[in-house]
């Protein structure tokens, strides 16, 4: 069972429905996801900090988008904000992305059931718990689950070779950068080696320097 991303573009579309007044713009922390250029900042829809939602998710071991997304409305409920379901996809889909919140497959994890696919706090992550979040574990009918770190490690490098690879394809300096950031995150985070990866990037981006001067 595979992750697909729940829009084709999730930062586009979180950006979207900042425009369409979805969200309360009032809530957002510095940083956007079309900036890349703050890790723990908030999504464009100003749901809640990439940070928060790698801390939701720690609260549980393990989440579920629907799960994650029912927290997040409880929260912005408890704030009297109005968020719709697209704003709360486009968010985790952007949380994804930048691997604050890295997806697994029941079978890969040992968690129940095996064909579902979970969320996990990820290698970019510092987890922090926003407000009232520490009542979902009361709210909400998802149980704790703990993953083995060592098989979580080898899957999200699986999944970051891919990503890296598909980067190099297309030639995205800043996409190239910001993952050759999490080949060191993931080495912190879990036992795996990312050495040949980052080998790998700044050959590429070495070639990039060279076309641009040429």
């Amino acid at each position: 069972m595979t992750d697909a991303p729940e829009t084709d573009d999730p930062e586009a579309a979180a950006s979207e429905a900042a425009d369409s007044g979805t969200a309360d713009s009032g809530t957002a922390d510095s940083g956007t996801a079309d900036s890349g250029t703050a890790d723990s900042g908030t999504d464009d829809a100003g749901v809640a900090a990439r940070d928060d939602l790698a801390g939701i998710v720690d609260l549980f071991g393990a989440m579920t988008r629907p799960e994650l997304r029912r927290g997040l409305s409880e929260l912005a409920f408890k704030r009297g904000v109005d968020v719709d379901d697209g704003t709360l996809r486009a968010t985790i889909d952007a949380a994804v992305r930048g691997y604050h919140l890295v997806p697994v497959e029941g079978t890969d994890a040992g968690v129940d059931p095996a064909d579902e696919t979970f969320l996990v706090a990820g290698p970019a992550a510092f987890p922090s718990v926003p407000p009232n979040a520490e009542d979902l574990p009361h709210i909400l009918d998802v149980p704790d689950r703990r993953l083995e770190r060592e098989a979580l490690g080898r899957t999200v490098r699986d999944r970051l070779a891919t990503d890296v690879a598909d980067a190099v394809a297309s030639a995205d300096r800043s996409r190239l950068e910001e993952l050759l950031e999490v080949t060191y995150d993931l080495e912190t985070w879990a036992p795996v080696d990312g050495d040949d990866l980052r080998g790998r990037i700044r050959a590429t981006l070495d070639g990039l320097g060279e076309d641009a001067d040429g």
